[in-house]
C-alpha cells in the first residue's frame, strides 16, 4: 500500500522522479555530533492517508518534513557542467518543517528529514534509532531502524570562522515589524541563534544600513545600530544598541564580529546610508550623493572610528572583530578603493580588515590584510601569497564545477566544501545570503516559500539558507547539510591530530585530487569519506 525507504541526508527527493536507489541502515558519528538522514514514502492508489510517526532513539531525536519551494531560476545560462538535478524551473525539495501534518499523497514522494544529537558524554558503541509509520486505523504501520555507532571520540569544536550575512533590515520587512522594536529584537535573537545552529559563528553588524546589494541610487531600510547626534560641528555617538546586539551574539554563541562595509559595493566610491539625529529632527545625512573622499564623510570617520574602537575593546571583543572598507571590488576599482582605505587605515590599528575581491592586486599592494578571493580565484591566491589568513567565498557566480548550495545542485555538491576546505587548509569562509528577502538590488521585499531567486536575481538557494516561520528561522536541507561539511572538517583535523595530514589526504584523495574544480561528484564518496575518516580516529584511540 506504502512503499518506505531509508536514504541519507544527501538524497533530493523529487515529488515525482522515483524512489532513491541506495539504502541507508547505519551512520557513524562522533560525541557531540549532529547526524540526519531521511525517510521516503510513496502511496501508489488513489486515496490519501494520514500518517503519524513515533520515534525510538536513545538521544534527542527530531522529525522534520521535507517541503517543496517553487525555483523559477535553477541557474544562470552559463551553468555547463552536468552536476546538476536539473536547470529547469519546477518544486524543488528544500525548507524543513515542523511535522504538523503527515500525509501519503497519492503517487508523490514525500520525505521526513530525521536529526539525531550525539551528546558529547555518550560511551562509545552500537545505539539503534527505530521510527514507525503507521495510520489511525492501524491497517499500515512500517518501522525503519538506523543503527548509530558512536565512536569514543569528541567531535572538535569548530575551527573554520564561518560567516553567512546576516540581514536585521530583512527580518523587520518581513514580519512588518518597526526597526529595533521588541518584537524585532526577538525576532533577531531568534535568527542569530539559528544561524549559530547552521554553524555560523562571525556576524554581519549592522553599525549603518550595509551598503550591500543595493541599486545605486537605492535604499535598504534604515537599520544603524550607532544612534548619531550632530550639534554645530561635533558628532555624538550612541552605542547602546550595539551593545545589546552585541549581548545577544554572545548569549547565542557568535564568537566573532564583522562591522558591516564602511564605503559602498563594488568600488568604494560613496559612503554608505548614515542617518543623524540633529536640531531639525532625524535626517540622512550620508548615502550615494556623498562621495567617499568628500571632506564632510572624512571627518565624520575621523569622529566616529576611534568612538567606535574604543567601544569595541572596553566590550572586549577587539581581537575578534573584522572590519570592511568595500565589497567585492573590481581591478577597476584599484584607485578608489585605495582613497577608501586611507582615509580609514590609522583608525584601525590593530584590527583586521577583510573583502571579498578576485584580484591579488589589492593584497600586493597592501590594501587589504585579509583578501577574501572566490572559490574559483582561491587556489591561485593560496599559491602566489603567504596570507595571513585563508579565506574564500562564493555567490552566485560560482555555480560552473565548483561547490554550490543552489537548490538544483546535488546536497554532495554543497557537502564537498568541507572535505576542499580541509585539503586548502581554510580559515574563514564567507557567504552573503543568509536571510535576504529582497529582490536583487533590495528593490522590494519577497516572500522567500513562494520566491526563492531573489525575483529572478539570483539561482534559487543563492539569496538564503533560511526561511522565515512564524516563531523564526526554519532551516533548510541547504543549511543543514552545508553543516555536516563543517563536521566533516572537524573530524578530518581530529585524524590529523592523531595520525599527521597525510593520513587524511590519503583518505580523501584516494579517487584523485580534491581542487575547488575536480572532485568526486557522488554522494558514496563523501558517505565513505567520512566512514573512513570515523574508522580511522577508532583505530588510533585504540
Amino acid at each position: 500500500m506504502i512503499e518506505v525507504k531509508q536514504v541519507s541526508a544527501l538524497e533530493k527527493v523529487f515529488l515525482h522522479r522515483g524512489m532513491p536507489k541506495e539504502e541507508q541502515t547505519c551512520i557513524s558519528a562522533l560525541q557531540g555530533e549532529r547526524i540526519s538522514w531521511q525517510i521516503v514514502y510513496y502511496k501508489d492508489d488513489h486515496l490519501k492517508m494520514p500518517l503519524e510517526i513515533t520515534a525510538d532513539c536513545p538521544f534527542e531525536l527530531t522529525v522534520r518534513k521535507v517541503g517543496h519551494v517553487p525555483v523559477t531560476l535553477a541557474a544562470f545560462d552559463d551553468a555547463t557542467d552536468e552536476n546538476y538535478l536539473s536547470t529547469e524551473p519546477g518544486l524543488y525539495p528544500d525548507v524543513l518543517l515542523e511535522p504538523e501534518h503527515i500525509e501519503a499523497i497519492p503517487f508523490q514522494y514525500h520525505t521526513l528529514w530525521i536529526t539525531v544529537q550525539i551528546p558529547r558524554q555518550a560511551p562509545a558503541g552500537d545505539y539503534e534509532a527505530a521510527l514507525t509509520l503507521k495510520n489511525k486505523q492501524q491497517d499500515f504501520m512500517h518501522t525503519e531502524k538506523m543503527r548509530i555507532k558512536v565512536i569514543g571520540a569528541k567531535l572538535p569544536e569548530q575551527t573554520i570562522k564561518f560567516t553567512n550575512w546576516f540581514h536585521a533590515d530583512c527580518i523587520a520587512a518581513y514580519y512588518k515589524t518597526k526597526m529595533f522594536s521588541e518584537k524585532h529584537w526577538q525576532l533577531l535573537e531568534q535568527f542569530i541563534g539559528a544561524a549559530v545552529h547552521c554553524g555560523v559563528n562571525m556576524l554581519l553588524t549592522p553599525l549603518f544600513t550595509p551598503p550591500l546589494d543595493t541599486a545605486i541610487g537605492g535604499e535598504r531600510p534604515t537599520v544603524q545600530l550607532v544612534e548619531v547626534t550632530k550639534e554645530g560641528n561635533t558628532y555624538r555617538f550612541g552605542f547602546e544598541k550595539l551593545k545589546r546586539w552585541i549581548d545577544i551574539c554572545r548569549r547565542q554563541g557568535i564568537l566573532y564580529y564583522e562591522m558591516a562595509h564602511l564605503f559602498t559595493q563594488w568600488g568604494a566610491e560613496h559612503a554608505p546610508k548614515i542617518v543623524v539625529n540633529t536640531a531639525h529632527g532625524r535626517k540622512k545625512k550620508f548615502g550615494w550623493e556623498v562621495r567617499a573622499d568628500a571632506p564632510e564623510y572624512i571627518a565624520f570617520l575621523d569622529a566616529f572610528l576611534p568612538q567606535l574602537t574604543a567601544f569595541l575593546k572596553k566590550e572586549g571583543i577587539a581581537a575578534h572583530t573584522y572590519f570592511h572598507v568595500s565589497d567585492e571590488p573590481s581591478l577597476n576599482h584599484l584607485e578608489s578603493y585605495a582613497k577608501a582605505k586611507a582615509i580609514v587605515k590609522k583608525h584601525l590599528k590593530g584590527f583586521k580588515v577583510i573583502d571579498a575581491l578576485s584580484s591579488l592586486a589589492f593584497y600586493k599592494n597592501g590594501l587589504v590584510e585579509i583578501p577574501v578571493p572566490e572559490t574559483g580565484h582561491a587556489e591561485a591566491f593560496f599559491k602566489e601569497a603567504d596570507l595571513p589568513e585563508r579565506w574564500c567565498y562564493y555567490c552566485c557566480g560560482q555555480g560552473v564545477k565548483l561547490s554550490n548550495r543552489f537548490m538544483a545542485m546535488p546536497s554532495a555538491r554543497n557537502r564537498i566544501i568541507g572535505t576542499q576546505f580541509y585539503k586548502y587548509q581554510v580559515e574563514g569562509f564567507l557567504h552573503w545570503g543568509f536571510n535576504f528577502y529582497f529582490s536583487r538590488q533590495s528593490e522590494w521585499a519577497v516572500d522567500p516559500f513562494s520566491v526563492t531567486d531573489a525575483a529572478g536575481g539570483f539561482p534559487s538557494g543563492d539569496s538564503f539558507a533560511v526561511y522565515p516561520g512564524k516563531q523564526g528561522a526554519i532551516e533548510s536541507i541547504r543549511s543543514e547539510v552545508f553543516y555536516q561539511a563543517l563536521q566533516d572538517l572537524s573530524a578530518m583535523q581530529l585524524l590529523e591530530r592523531l595520525a599527521g595530514r597525510e593520513a587524511v589526504l590519503s583518505v580523501i584523495e584516494r579517487s584523485g585530487k580534491i581542487t575547488f574544480t575536480e572532485y568526486p561528484k557522488d554522494a558514496a564518496f563523501l558517505l565513505e569519506t567520512r566512514e573512513k575518516i570515523n574508522q580511522a580516529i577508532a583505530a588510533h584511540l585504540g
